[in-house]
């Protein structure tokens, strides 16, 4: 057995390398590195090598559905930092996510409203245009 997946001794953990991580989730190594960089990650290390726990792991889910739905590092950090190591922060966290899940709900509906004008419009002139060039066609 490698050690990159090997329980962690003093607590029946499973640990990822990087690379391994990075392939679970289709991300380059480049990119996990970033996220530490930013304080949204804490490896361990074992020698030279970085390994991430299942904690790790799950934090980086939550982190790429974040990036996905638009949240700025920033709030991902806060988010994140909010739970505490020992998640002592539940309450907070939870309050948080409901106060940012409220803002991306509106603001996405906003999006969604304006792509529905957009589409009509569009609509309309693809419409128009058709049967412009339909009068236009010999019969």
């Amino acid at each position: 057995m490698d050690d990159t997946h090997a329980p962690h001794p003093a607590s029946d953990t499973t640990l990822y390398g990087i690379a391994e991580l990075a392939r679970a989730y289709g991300v380059t190594q480049r990119t996990i590195r970033f996220y530490e960089s930013k304080g949204l990650l804490h490896p361990q290390r074992v020698g030279t090598q970085r390994v991430y726990t299942e904690a790790d792991k799950t934090r980086l889910g939550l982190i790429l559905r974040a990036k996905t739905i638009g949240s700025k590092i920033s709030e991902i950090k806060t988010f994140l930092d909010l739970y505490g190591r020992e998640g002592e922060g539940r309450e907070r966290q939870l309050n948080f996510v409901i106060d940012k899940t409220a803002e991306k709900i509106a603001e996405l509906e906003d999006k969604r409203d304006q792509i529905e004008t957009t589409l009509s419009e569009l609509r309309v002139i693809h419409s128009g245009a058709k049967e412009r060039l339909a009068a236009r066609q010999p019969r």
